[in-house]
């Protein structure tokens, strides 16, 4: 399944550049980090980890969880350099 999110993550990422590396951490269902315009679910340190459920994962990056009330929810937690999260926003939108 979050192989299934990762290829969606690339298909979004053809034609842009994204700098920084970024991990979705959601726990026991596995990782997926962006980094060097890849998107894969291999494990690697990250300038940036949120840690999500994959069910919240999957709102957020279709547009259904706003990242902004998904933190004052709790959904999702940020740590690390919030510049490369915001970048991310950038490239969702």
């Amino acid at each position: 399944m979050l192989q299934d999110i990762a290829d969606g993550i690339q298909k979004g990422l053809n034609g842009k550049s994204f700098e920084g590396s970024l991990k979705f951490d959601c726990g026991d269902a596995g990782v997926i980090v962006l980094a060097d315009n890849q998107a894969t679910t291999q494990d690697r340190d990250a300038d940036c980890t949120i840690r999500i459920s994959q069910d919240n994962l999957t709102k957020l990056l279709t547009g259904k969880l706003n990242p902004m009330t998904g933190v004052a929810l709790g959904k999702l937690k940020i740590s690390g350099n919030m510049g490369v999260a915001m970048k991310l926003g950038q490239l969702l939108g």
